[in-house]
C-alpha cells in the first residue's frame, strides 16, 4: 500500500512538473513576417518602424514607408506563410492548458512558463510579468478565446531569461493593443482583425488566420533567439590601400575650403589636391598623383567592382524619405532613386560585432542639417559601405559612419560634418568645409611623433552632441591624456585629464563648432571638432 501511494503521488509530481513545460508552436515560413494575415488588407498609417517581412496572402499592403523587410502580396511566400499559420494555429489550439487565469490580465501579476487558457475575452491593463525562471528555453502561451484589448501603456515585462521568441498569445476574437503598450510575443488572431495603436512597441509578431492588420505609428520587431539565424550580412569587400585614405578621389579634384581635420590620408590620382592644412591632418596629404593614389585608385575600383554586383536582400522602396528613425540590420540594401537622408538612420548589429551593412543607392545622395546615422548593439563603423552611383551632398553638421563610395560624382562635405568612416570618388572632385573625419581601423597612421594604430584613438561621441559628451579611450596610452577643447576663436571651454575608460562631460555650451585637442602622456597629439547643437 505505501510502495504504491508512493509511487502515485511520485507519479503525480512528474506529470504536474511536466504539465508546465509548453510546447512552442512551429511557426515555419510565417516566423519570417512582422506583420501578416493569410485574408485582408495590412495597411499602416503615421511613420511605423519593422522589422521583419510585411504581406497578405488574400489583399493588399498599403501606406508603409520603408521596412526593414520585404513587402509580400499573394506571392509564393505568402502562399507558405499562411499554410504554415494555419499549422501553427492548429498546434496552439490543441495545446494542453495549465492554468486558468481571470480576463484580467496584469497589475503586477506574474506568470511562469506554461498554458494558459481564459475562457472568455481579456483586458491587459499595467504590467503583466512574464518570470522564465533562469531558463531561456521556457515557453509561454496564453490563448484567450474571445477579444483582446489592452490599456493604454499597459506593458508585458520578461524576467528571469524569458524570451520573447518563447511567448505566444492565441486569440480568438479582435486585437486591440492601446496607444503607447509594450507587448511581447507572437499574437495569432483566428479569423479577426488586429489594430496596434499610435506608438505600440512589439517585440514579436501580430499575425492573423483571416482578418485586417491595421497599424498606427508603431514599432515591430521579430524577436531573436530561439534558433533563429544571427544576422552578418554580406562578406564585407577587400579595401586594400584604400583603408589608408580618408578622402579621396580616383580622378578629380579634392580641396578643403576651410580648417577641416582629417584621420588618414588625403589625395587624388588624376588633378591637385589643395587647401588642407599639415597640423590637421593625421596622416599623408598627397599634393599630386603618385605611385600611392595610383594603387589606391585601382583598388577602389576593385571595391567599387564588388559592391556593384552584390546581391541585395531587401529593398528600401522610399529612397527620398530614408530617415525618420528607421532602424536597419545586417543586410545589403537597394535604394532604386535618388536618396534623401533626414532625422536618423539606426544601424542594428542585434550583438554581432562582425554584421557588415552595405546601402547600394542608385542615385544621389544628400542629407538633411543634422541627419545622423548612428550605429547600436555592436555595429562598427568599419562593417558600414555605402555605394552611390551619383553625387553625394552631405548637409551641415551631418553625422555620418561608413564608408561612402561615390561613383561618377562629385561630393561634397558641408559644414561641421563628421565622418567615422571615408568619403572616396571613383571620378569626381571632393570639397570639404571644415569637416572632422575619421577612418575606420584598417590602416596603421602616423601620429606626431610615433605610430599609433587608428583602433588606439580616443573617440568622442555623440558628435554633434547636446548637453553632454562621452569621452571613451582605448590602447595603452589613452589612458592618463590630457582633452582641451576650445572655440573656434581660441578660448579654452574645458580642460581635464582622461583617467577612466569612458568618461561622460557636462557640456552646456552655445551652439557652433568648437576643436578638442588630447595629448597622450607618451607626447602624441589627436585632434578634431565637435559641434554643439544646444
Amino acid at each position: 500500500m505505501t510502495k504504491n501511494l508512493l509511487f502515485s503521488t511520485t507519479a503525480a509530481m512528474l506529470f504536474a512538473s511536466a504539465s508546465v513545460f509548453a510546447q512552442a508552436p512551429v511557426l515555419g515560413t510565417s516566423s519570417d513576417f512582422a506583420l501578416f494575415t493569410s485574408n485582408g488588407a495590412v495597411s499602416s498609417t503615421g511613420l511605423s518602424h519593422v522589422t521583419g517581412n510585411v504581406g497578405t496572402n488574400n489583399g493588399s499592403s498599403t501606406n508603409f514607408g520603408n521596412v526593414d523587410g520585404v513587402m509580400h502580396d499573394s506571392d509564393g511566400a505568402t502562399a507558405a506563410a499562411a499554410a504554415s499559420l494555419t499549422v501553427a494555429y492548429n498546434q496552439l489550439f490543441a495545446a494542453i492548458p495549465d492554468y486558468f487565469p481571470s480576463s484580467l490580465l496584469g497589475n503586477g501579476q506574474t506568470l511562469t512558463p506554461g498554458t494558459y487558457d481564459i475562457g472568455e475575452s481579456a483586458t491587459l491593463n499595467n504590467t503583466l510579468i512574464l518570470n522564465g525562471q533562469g531558463n531561456p528555453n521556457s515557453v509561454f502561451i496564453i490563448k484567450v478565446q474571445g477579444a483582446f484589448s489592452s490599456a493604454a501603456g499597459a506593458q508585458v515585462i520578461l524576467s528571469n531569461n524569458a524570451l520573447a521568441c518563447n511567448v505566444f498569445w492565441k486569440i480568438e476574437g479582435l486585437v486591440d493593443l492601446a496607444t503607447n503598450t509594450v507587448m511581447k510575443g507572437t499574437i495569432v488572431a483566428n479569423n479577426a482583425a488586429i489594430i496596434l495603436n499610435n506608438n505600440v512597441v512589439l517585440e514579436g509578431r501580430a499575425l492573423s488566420t483571416t482578418g485586417a492588420v491595421t497599424v498606427h505609428n508603431v514599432t515591430v520587431q521579430i524577436p531573436l533567439g530561439c534558433g533563429r539565424p544571427v544576422l552578418t550580412g554580406p562578406v564585407a569587400p577587400e579595401l586594400g590601400t584604400v583603408a589608408c585614405y580618408t578622402v579621396f578621389s580616383g580622378n578629380g579634384e579634392v580641396t578643403d575650403d576651410t580648417f577641416s581635420m582629417v584621420t588618414g590620408d588625403v589625395g587624388t590620382n588624376v588633378g591637385l589636391t589643395t587647401g588642407f592644412q599639415e597640423e590637421n591632418v593625421t596622416g599623408t596629404i598627397h599634393p599630386n598623383p603618385d605611385s600611392s593614389t595610383a594603387q589606391c585608385a585601382a583598388d577602389l575600383g576593385e571595391v567599387y567592382a564588388y559592391l556593384q554586383v552584390l546581391p541585395t536582400d531587401i529593398e528600401l522602396l522610399y529612397p527620398a524619405t530614408l530617415g525618420g528613425d528607421i532602424e536597419l540590420t545586417p543586410h545589403t540594401y537597394l535604394l532604386d532613386g535618388a536618396t534623401v537622408l533626414t532625422g536618423t538612420v539606426t544601424l542594428n548589429a542585434q550583438g554581432n560585432e562582425d554584421a557588415v551593412f552595405v546601402l547600394k543607392i542608385n542615385g544621389a545622395l544628400s542629407t538633411a542639417t543634422f541627419a545622423a546615422v548612428q550605429l547600436i548593439n555592436g555595429a562598427q563603423a568599419k562593417n558600414v559601405f555605402w555605394l552611390v552611383n551619383g553625387a553625394v551632398n552631405l548637409n551641415n553638421f551631418a553625422s555620418y559612419k561608413g564608408t561612402i563610395i561615390c561613383n561618377n560624382g562629385a561630393m561634397i562635405l558641408n559644414n561641421g560634418v563628421s565622418i567615422e568612416g571615408r568619403a572616396l570618388s571613383t571620378n569626381g572632385g571632393v570639397t570639404t568645409f571644415n569637416i572632422d573625419a575619421m577612418m575606420t581601423p584598417g590602416c596603421t597612421l602616423l601620429a606626431t611623433t610615433t605610430n599609433v594604430a587608428i583602433a588606439d584613438a580616443v573617440q568622442l561621441y555623440p558628435n554633434p552632441f547636446a548637453g553632454s559628451l562621452h569621452v571613451e579611450v582605448s590602447g595603452t596610452t589613452a589612458s592618463g591624456s590630457d582633452l582641451s577643447i576650445c572655440s573656434m576663436v581660441g578660448t579654452v571651454v574645458l580642460k581635464t585629464t582622461l583617467t577612466q575608460t569612458t568618461t561622460r562631460l557636462d557640456m552646456n555650451l552655445p551652439s557652433g563648432v568648437y576643436v578638442y585637442k588630447v595629448t597622450r602622456p607618451d607626447g602624441t597629439v589627436q585632434t578634431g571638432k565637435l559641434v554643439s547643437k544646444q
